[in-house]
């Protein structure tokens, strides 16, 4: 991956990988019948080459991508 990707969340504060992001909005995750709840905390997160998206799991899911517009840092 490029080092000079900027990822950044929805208040414009800088992600790294490993980092913990809550949610800002209640999230349907396509393909099963879970909704994440708004204030949900997401550790270990892992950025990807897109700027606009970041990987992670949750309890509910393993192996998702979340935007990173419904992400504020923790």
């Amino acid at each position: 991956m490029a080092e000079d990707i900027i990822v950044k969340d929805s208040n414009g504060t800088q992600l790294h990988d490993g980092d913990s992001v809550t949610l800002i909005k209640d999230l349907k995750v396509k393909g099963t019948s879970e909704t994440l709840k708004r204030g949900t905390l997401v550790k270990g997160i892992r950025l990807t080459d897109n700027p606009g998206e970041i990987e992670c799991n949750t309890k509910q899911v393993k192996g998702l991508v979340l935007k990173t517009e419904f992400l504020k840092k923790a």
